[in-house]
C-alpha cells in the first residue's frame, strides 16, 4: 500500500480541523446540535422517510381501531414485530452492503439519468429515517395490543401480560435514547442502552411468541405448544429473521494486531492486514460489548489497509496516548456514502481536515468515477505526515484535478464557493463531502442553490 492511511468515520471526519472549514457562528441556534435539529430543514429525505414510515403505520392503526383491517385488529403483535425487522435490516451492515452493491451496479451506467442516482444516493443514506420510524411504529403497535390484551385480561395469563410490557417499556427506552438531543449530547449512553434494551426485547420476543403460541385460552392452559403450533405463527418467522440479522454481523468480529503510528498528537494511523474494496468503512473497538466506532479505509486492495483517527473524542484520543496492540473488528466491512462515488461519471469529493482519507481508495484504486478533489485542512504536514499533501497533489489518476488548501499558509478559504468552483470546472455530475456537520451542511445547501447534486454527511449516518 502506498499510504497507510485512511478516514475518519464520516460523521466526524472534518472534527480534527473543524477550522479549516469556513468559520462558522457561534451562536447557540448553530451549535452542532442546532444543526441536527433545526438547520437541516424540515423537508429533508430523512424526515420524509420517517413521517412516510409512521404515516403508513398510523394509517394501518386507524384502520385496525375502527374494525375495517380485520387480520391488524385481531393479530397487531404481527405489526409490532414486522416493524422490528424492517428497522434491524435498515442497520444490517450484510443487507445494505448488498443494497449498496445492487445500487452501483444497476445505476452505475451512462445512459441512468442523474437525477434518478441521485434520488438514489439520498434515499440510501437517509435509511436512518425508516429505522427510526419504524421503530416508533413498532412502539404504537405494541401499545395496541397491550390495549386489546387488557380489555380481555380474563382470558390473557398474567405471564403473557408482563412479558409484553417489558418489551415495550424496552422499546421505549430504545426510542428515548435514540432522540437527538440523549444521542448527541451521550452518545456513548445512547450505544450501550439501545444495544442491551435491544437484545433483551428481542430474548422477550421469543418468550412471548412460545407463550401466546402454547397458551390455550378455551382450557386456560399450555397444553398447545407444539412444533407444528409454533411453525404456523408469523411472529415466530419474523423473530427468527429478526435474531439472524441481529446476530449476523458478530459472526464477524475478531481480534486482529494493529499497527499504531502517530504522525501527530492530533491523529493516528491504524494498519490492518488485509486489502480493502474503495468506499466502504469499518468499525472497531476496544470493548466489543460497550462501544463500537465506525471508520473510513484506505486501501490499495493489497496486502494492508488501514484507518486514520483523529484525535477528537476519548476513544481516538486513546489510541494517540496509549496505542493498543489488538483491536477487536467486525471483518465485514459495510457500505456507506463514499461507495456510491462508483455510481456517477465525474464525481468531485470535498474533504476537510482527516476527512481526506475517507477518499484516498479512489486515488489508490480504479473506480468507475473519474474523480476531482478539493481538500482543505490546518498544518497538512505537521498533523498528518509529511508527503501526503504531495501524493495528493501528483496523483496522476486525478490528472490535475486537485486542490490542496492548507489554512496554516494560506488562511482560511470558503468552501462552498471552492467546491462549487471545482465542480463547473471538472463538470462534476455530483459532489460529496466529509466535513464536520456545519461544514457539510454549508457545502451540500451552497453546490444544491447552485443546481449540483450534493451529499455529505448527516447525524444519522
Amino acid at each position: 500500500m502506498a499510504l497507510p492511511a485512511a478516514a475518519a468515520d464520516a460523521q466526524s471526519a472534518g472534527g480534527s480541523n473543524a477550522s479549516a472549514a469556513k468559520p462558522v457562528r457561534a451562536a447557540a441556534g448553530h451549535s452542532r446540535l442546532g444543526v441536527i435539529l433545526l438547520d437541516q430543514g424540515l423537508l429533508t429525505v430523512y424526515k420524509r422517510l420517517f413521517v412516510l414510515c409512521v404515516a403508513l403505520n398510523a394509517a394501518g392503526l386507524a384502520a385496525a381501531a375502527t374494525g375495517r383491517f380485520p387480520y391488524a385488529k385481531h393479530r397487531p403483535a404481527i405489526f409490532a414485530v414486522g416493524n422490528i425487522l424492517a428497522l434491524t435490516l435498515c442497520r444490517s451492515e450484510a443487507v445494505l452492503r448488498a443494497v449498496f452493491w445492487l445500487a452501483v451496479a444497476l445505476l452505475g451506467r451512462p445512459w441512468v439519468p442523474v437525477a434518478v442516482k441521485a434520488g438514489v444516493t439520498a434515499v440510501l443514506q437517509s435509511l436512518g429515517g425508516v429505522h427510526s420510524g419504524c421503530g416508533v411504529s413498532s412502539l404504537a403497535w405494541l401499545l395496541y395490543a397491550l390495549l386489546q390484551a387488557l380489555q380481555l385480561r380474563h382470558v390473557t395469563p398474567p405471564e403473557i401480560l408482563a412479558v409484553a410490557w417489558a418489551i415495550l417499556g424496552l422499546v421505549a427506552l430504545s426510542c428515548l435514547a435514540a432522540f437527538p438531543l440523549v444521542r448527541h449530547l451521550h452518545h456513548n449512553v445512547f450505544e450501550r442502552t439501545h444495544r442491551f434494551a435491544g437484545w433483551s426485547a428481542l430474548a422477550l420476543l421469543w418468550a412471548f411468541v412460545v407463550l401466546t403460541a402454547g397458551y390455550d385460552p378455551a382450557t386456560r392452559s399450555y397444553g398447545r405448544l407444539t412444533a407444528a403450533a409454533l411453525a404456523k405463527r408469523l411472529e415466530l418467522w419474523l423473530a427468527a429473521a429478526t435474531t439472524f440479522f441481529t446476530l449476523l454481523p458478530w459472526f464477524a468480529v475478531r481480534r486482529v494486531p494493529v499497527t499504531v503510528t502517530a504522525p501527530s498528537t492530533h491523529a493516528s494511523i491504524i494498519t490492518f492486514q488485509g486489502g480493502v474494496k474503495a468506499g466502504l468503512l469499518g468499525r472497531i473497538s476496544r470493548s466489543p460489548l460497550s462501544e463500537w466506532h465506525a471508520f473510513g479505509i484506505i486501501s490499495d486492495d493489497g496486502d494492508t489497509h488501514a484507518m486514520l483517527a483523529g484525535a477528537v473524542g476519548d476513544f481516538t484520543r486513546g489510541i494517540v496516548s496509549d496505542p493498543p496492540s489488538h483491536l477487536w473488528v467486525r471483518t465485514l466491512h459495510f457500505a456507506g456514502l463514499p461507495y456510491l462515488i462508483s455510481m456517477y461519471r465525474r464525481v468531485t469529493m470535498v474533504a476537510t481536515g482527516s476527512g481526506i482519507c475517507v477518499f484516498l481508495s479512489f486515488l489508490m484504486q480504479p473506480s468507475w468515477a473519474e474523480v476531482s478533489l478539493v481538500w482543505v485542512a490546518k498544518g497538512i504536514d505537521a498533523n498528518y505526515g509529511e508527503g501526503m499533501s504531495a501524493m495528493v497533489a501528483s496523483n496522476e489518476k486525478l490528472g490535475g484535478r486537485v486542490i490542496v488548501h492548507d489554512t496554516m499558509t494560506m488562511g482560511r478559504p470558503d468552501v462552498t464557493e471552492l467546491a462549487v468552483s471545482a465542480a463547473r470546472r471538472w463538470n462534476a455530475e455530483a459532489v460529496v463531502v466529509t466535513s464536520n456537520p456545519e461544514g457539510s451542511r454549508d457545502v451540500v445547501t451552497g453546490c444544491k442553490k447552485a443546481g449540483i447534486p450534493a451529499f455529505g454527511p448527516i447525524w444519522d449516518s
